[in-house]
């Protein structure tokens, strides 16, 4: 699906989100979260998609957090507010389930809600004029626990109550200081990279990666909630399929395997 917000496109086992509000730095309205998460959906229900790019149009913003012009139609009144934050919730609820990988491609400001977004990918890669921040202090804005506990299991309490409570912007090389993204590179060599880590991570055992996300999934609760028998299930899976028999002829014959996901 594409609308004039959200840019959903194909290629080949690679899919692409893009958020296209370039005029108000990609700042995300109710519509956007909406069809963002049916993007989404889609790409993950899609045969052969492998991973999900995510990315801002235009060269100023990721996501610049949340659109303020929308506020009088889209918060004026208790019920709005809550069915608005049911929406985000749900668009980050099914990014962060989202059951095959999904990198974050930053350029440029990538601010509160925009974080949020960017936090909920496996993988982060900024190019090095980013800027990251959460203005929540600023603006008197109550944040939720669960947003909070995302930023911690990344970065650690520390650096999360540091972005907090300063709310100040911060570059690209603190942001990989703290662990907040997984790469910085220039922007010339953004589209390069991230097109290279995309191909790499599809060139790899798609049920082996499943098993991967599903333990990292199972192992950020609190032990009483995981589900063990899943990911030992999932591994199992692996040693069950033909990917597993591809992988070990391909390394005899010293050859890339094909991985086709059986």
């Amino acid at each position: 699906m594409t609308t004039d917000r959200i840019i959903c496109e194909r290629d080949g086992p690679i899919g692409r989100i893009t958020f296209n509000n370039p005029d108000r730095h990609n700042a995300m309205s109710y519509e956007m979260w909406r069809d963002g998460a049916a993007a989404v959906r889609e790409l993950c229900d899609t045969k052969d998609v492998r991973a999900i790019q995510l990315t801002g149009a235009g060269e100023k913003a990721f996501v610049a957090g949340a659109d303020i012009s929308k506020f009088g139609e889209e918060r004026d009144s208790a019920d709005a507010i809550d069915a608005y934050n049911a929406m985000v919730r749900e668009f980050q609820d099914t990014l962060t389930l989202a059951p095959i990988p999904t990198i974050a491609r930053i350029g440029g400001y990538c601010i509160g809600g925009g974080l949020a977004i960017a936090l909920c990918c496996d993988i982060r890669i900024a190019s090095d004029d980013s800027r990251f921040a959460v203005p929540a202090a600023k603006l008197g804005l109550g944040y939720a626990a669960a947003g909070i506990e995302r930023l911690m299991q990344i970065v650690g309490p520390a650096f999360a109550m540091e972005i907090f409570y300063t709310a100040r912007q911060f570059d690209a090389a603190e942001a990989q200081t703290m662990g907040l993204v997984n790469r910085v590179v220039s922007r010339e060599e953004l589209d390069t990279y991230c097109d290279g880590y995309l191909e790499r991570i599809v060139g790899n055992a798609p049920l082996t990666i499943r098993a991967v996300k599903t333990a990292v999934q199972e192992n950020l609760k609190a032990p009483a909630d995981r589900d063990m028998d899943l990911c030992a299930e999932q591994v199992a899976a692996c040693f069950a399929s033909n990917d597993y028999k591809e992988g070990r002829l391909a390394f005899a014959e010293k050859r890339k395997p094909v991985f086709t996901g059986t």
